[in-house]
This record gives structure tokens, sequence and C-alpha cells, in this order.
């Protein structure tokens, strides 16, 4: 296992070989935090830019947490709504949808960056990422030129929150918070009503959970058409499921009359089901 020095250096001699300044296509989330702050440093403030894609499918309070630290970090931050609700191959929703989505932000984010003087657009993609077959999003990063300083330095997840914690970036153990469209079964349509009520229905159950003293890590409420189903971490399910409140909780969210479950959560579930 390389050490955090070798990690921190194969990522940095990656940002410095890409020649100029760049915009990072920052979700927030660890993996785009990392390359912004690698960006930092290798170049300096003043030749980054970090762009957010703020649309329906953003859980609510990222862009808030992505500004704090682009904040921290001395870069200029810019936040423009794309809208992928326009592109049909994103509302259909079918294996694909993640190709139409990052299209939509990608094409976006390159032509903000190049009005501000930016040629280069960098993602956080890893190479746990890459070698994941249910990543159709990475083939429009790769039609288009972006960058993949974390791909080429050959950094996996792990590696990433092991150089983020070594840097003492706060989103070292941030949880995963892909887009909320990821909740929706594939084939049922993406619509704003849906996007809206699944995160509506995701904060009303951090509260519960919280008003009962549990810190919950991984929490995903899913629509599945003709029922939500609710993942948290495997040790909370039975805690979850007897929650008082969570069937009215679900309900003002939106989940009115549907049946539920409480399940444990598993990454990229709706990928295996149909």
């Amino acid at each position: 296992m390389p050490s955090d020095d070798i990690l921190e250096h194969r990522l940095l001699d990656r940002v410095r070989a890409l020649g100029g300044a760049v915009a990072v296509a920052y979700s927030g989330g660890a993996d785009s935090a990392l390359v912004l702050a690698a960006a930092v440093r290798a170049l300096g403030p003043h030749r980054v830019l970090a762009v957010t894609a703020v649309s329906e499918s953003l859980a609510d309070g990222e862009l808030s947490r992505a500004r704090h630290l682009a904040d921290a970090l001395e870069v200029t931050h810019l936040a423009p709504h794309t809208v992928e609700l326009t592109r049909p191959g994103y509302r259909a929703n079918g294996p694909d949808r993640c190709y139409f989505c990052k299209a939509e932000v990608l094409d976006t984010i390159t032509a903000l960056a190049h009005e501000h003087g930016f040629d280069l657009v960098a993602t956080g993609t890893n190479a746990d990422d890459a070698a994941d077959r249910f990543r159709p999003g990475i083939r429009a990063g790769r039609e288009r030129g972006i960058r993949t300083p974390l791909l080429d330095a050959g950094l996996t997840k792990g590696d990433v929150r092991r150089l983020s914690r070594y840097w003492s970036l706060p989103t070292w153990n941030k949880p995963a918070t892909p887009c909320l469209a990821s909740r929706l079964r594939h084939g049922i349509e993406v619509t704003p009503y849906r996007l809206a009520r699944v995160d509506r229905a995701e904060r009303a159950v951090r509260v519960l959970l919280a008003a009962a003293g549990v810190q919950v890590t991984d929490l995903r409420v899913r629509d599945l058409g003709d029922r939500a189903r609710v993942e948290v971490d495997p040790h909370l399910v039975a805690g979850t499921a007897a929650l008082p409140d969570l069937a009215e909780a679900l309900s003002d969210a939106g989940f009115a009359d549907l049946p539920y479950q409480v399940e444990s959560f598993r990454s990229g579930r709706l990928n295996f089901e149909v």
C-alpha cells in the first residue's frame, strides 16, 4: 500500500502535468473536493475555478457545503443551473441515464470555464469508478476531453479518503451523495416532483433519526414506483423501521398511500433491479 506521501506526489504530479489553469467539476463530494484541493496546491488558487452544477437533482444542503470548502480554499466558485430534465434520455431514466446527465453538466461547465479563461476541465473520477461497468457518465467525460487526475494517478476511493484525511479536508469521510435521480428505479420517468419528494423524504428520515439520538451514515429513500424503500446502515434497519412517525414522515414528503420497506443500504442497488 503506498504511503500518504506517495499518493500526494502522484496526484500533484498529475495535476501539474495538466499544463494550465483548470476548472474543476466540483460536486462537493470527497473525490471532486480532493481534486480541487490538489489543484490549489499544485497550481495556486488563482489558476483554479470550482464549478458546481445546480439542478433539481442536487440534494438539499450540498451546495452550501461545497461553497464553504471552496471559500476555505480561496477558490472562485460558480454555481450555474443545469437543465438535465430537458434531455429525453435523462427523463427516460434508462441504465444510461447518467450519460445524459453528465453530458448536460459537463457541457455547461465547459462553456462557463471557457468564458472565464479556463481551457481545461477536470472531474473527480477515480480508479474504482472507471472499473465500474455502471458508470455511463464516464463516457460523456471522455468524449469531451475531460481530465481525470485521480484516475490518471491510480487513486482508488480508499486512497481518496486517506489522502483527504492526510490533508485535513472535511470531506475525507463524507458519505457519497449521488444525484437524486439515482433513487428512482430505472424506467420510472425522472420528474421534478419525484426528485423533490425523495429529497424531502430523506431529510425527514434524517430528522427522525437525529431526534432519536441516532447518527446515520448512509441513507437513501428509493422511489420504486408502486412503493418506497428506505435504506440505512445495516445496524439501523430495525430501529428505523420501528420509528413511530416514519410512515407519517414519508406520507408528508409525498409518498402518501404507498407501502414502504426499510432495508440495508447498498450502493448502486438499483443498477441490479429492473
